[in-house]
């Protein structure tokens, strides 16, 4: 996408984060695992992941306004040495296909690799969409599954 922008987040940008989230998450698996709101304490919530934590946040901007945003830090599950986690990835479903996604991975794997040498993420079961992106974006199934099976993992060498 020409004039795409990825800088590291900061606090101010916790509204569009939380709505982007909401947005995505509602158009991508809502039907998977209910649809959500954007709430108050929901934006107080992505002002203390975006400004403290282990986590490396950064936003895509385009003509003035934010439309993705990707996090990235050591694996929270399992806990391994040299084992990454692309946390969250997420585009407003009015950019999807436009180039926004492949440009937020891009920034989260070459941050990845200055510390870890393997990446893990983990995404709803069913979500078939998201598995296409993982996969296309170099990362393949590894088995793992969480919460009652609800949510499968996928990993990549860094």
């Amino acid at each position: 996408m020409v004039g795409l922008n990825v800088r590291t987040a900061i606090g101010a940008d916790a509204e569009a984060v939380a709505r982007i989230y909401t947005e995505s998450w509602n158009e991508g698996f809502g039907d998977l695992l209910g649809r959500r709101s954007v709430e108050d304490d929901g934006v107080a919530r992505w002002v203390h992941n975006l400004t403290t934590g282990p986590q490396r946040w950064s936003v895509a901007e385009h003509a003035g306004r934010i439309v993705g945003f990707v996090g990235i830090g050591p694996s929270r599950e399992p806990v391994e040495p040299g084992l990454g986690e692309l946390d969250t990835i997420a585009v407003a479903p009015t950019e999807w296909g436009k180039g926004v996604g492949r440009a937020l991975m891009s920034v989260a794997l070459d941050a990845l690799a200055e510390t870890f040498w393997e990446g893990i993420l983990w995404t709803p079961a069913g979500y078939e969409r998201g598995h296409r992106f993982y996969v296309a974006t170099g990362w393949a199934a590894d088995g793992g599954t969480r919460r009652d099976g609800r949510e499968v993992s996928f990993r990549r060498r860094l």
